[in-house]
C-alpha cells in the first residue's frame, strides 16, 4: 500500500490519508510517489504522481497545495487561488482537499464540530514555536475538535541545540521534559510531545498518531535529515466527502 489511512475516529464522511513514497514514478532520491514541486524533482515525474495520488485516495478535487515557509499564516482552501504562502489551510466545505507536504516535519490534521471543520497543517519546530497549531484552532473556529499527529522525525533523531530548545523553554517552561541531552549543548527533541503539551495548553485533549519515525523508516517515508536536499515529500490529506 503507498497510503496510511491515520488511527483516528473521524465522523462519518470524513477522510484523511498519508502518501508514503513508494508507488510513483520518481527517480533517484525523489523515488519514488513525491508531489513536491519545490524539491528539484522532474515537474512532468510530480505532475504524474499527483494524479497517481488523485486516483489512489479517490480523492473528490485536487488537493490544495500550499507554498510552505514555517510560518503561521492559515488560508481558506475554499477560497484559495494558485499556490498560496501559507502553513495550514482549513474549510467548512465538503468536496474540498487540505494537505501539506512533509519529509521530517510535523504534519497535523484537525477536525472540528462533528466533521463540519477540517485542517492541515505543517508544524516543524519553528512553525510550532510560532504558533502555527493555536493559529489554525483560531482560524477554524469550532469546538469538539480531535488531532492526528502523522509521521514527523522521531525522538532518537531529532537532534538540535540549546538554541531550539530555548525558544521552546522560553514560552513553556515544563517543555524541558520533551528534550534529552545528547552532549554539550546538544538535544534529542521530542517533536511529538511538544505538540501534545501546546494542544493541551489549548484545550485540545484528543490527540491520536505521533507514533511514526520518518527518519528511521527509509523504506516508507522520506526524510530531510536522512537524505539531504534531493528527497521527495509525503502529503497528509484531509477532506470530506459530502
Amino acid at each position: 500500500m503507498s497510503w496510511i489511512k491515520p488511527d483516528w475516529p473521524l465522523p462519518v464522511g470524513v477522510r484523511a490519508a498519508v502518501t508514503l513514497r513508494s508507488g510513483g514514478v520518481s527517480v533517484g532520491g525523489y523515488a519514488s510517489l513525491n508531489p513536491a514541486s519545490h524539491v528539484g524533482d522532474d515537474p512532468g515525474a510530480v505532475a504524474a504522481n499527483r494524479a497517481i495520488i488523485r486516483d489512489m485516495l479517490a480523492l473528490p478535487a485536487e488537493p490544495v497545495w500550499l507554498q510552505q515557509v514555517h510560518g503561521v499564516a492559515v488560508v481558506k482552501a475554499d477560497q484559495v487561488d494558485g499556490v498560496p504562502e501559507a502553513d495550514a489551510s482549513f474549510t467548512k466545505r465538503a468536496a474540498t482537499v487540505c494537505a501539506v507536504l512533509t519529509a521530517d516535519c510535523l504534519p497535523v490534521l484537525f477536525c472540528g464540530d462533528g466533521g463540519r471543520v477540517i485542517a492541515a497543517a505543517h508544524a516543524g519546530w519553528r512553525g510550532l514555536r510560532a504558533g502555527v497549531v493555536k493559529q489554525t484552532l483560531a482560524a477554524m473556529d469550532c469546538s469538539d475538535v480531535t488531532v492526528w499527529l502523522g509521521p514527523a522525525i522521531g525522538p532518537a533523531h531529532f537532534e538540535v541545540g540549546n538554541d531550539v530548545r530555548d525558544t521552546f523553554l522560553a514560552e513553556d517552561n515544563g517543555s524541558a521534559v520533551a528534550f534529552a541531552e545528547c552532549g554539550t549543548g546538544k538535544w534529542l527533541a521530542d517533536i511529538y510531545q511538544l505538540a501534545r503539551r501546546q494542544l493541551a495548553a489549548l484545550g485540545v485533549g484528543r490527540v491520536y498518531g505521533g507514533d511514526y519515525c520518518t527518519y528511521a523508516d527509509a523504506g516508507r517515508f522520506y526524510s530531510y535529515r536522512r537524505d539531504g536536499a534531493a528527497t521527495g515529500r509525503m502529503a497528509s490529506l484531509i477532506w470530506r466527502e459530502v
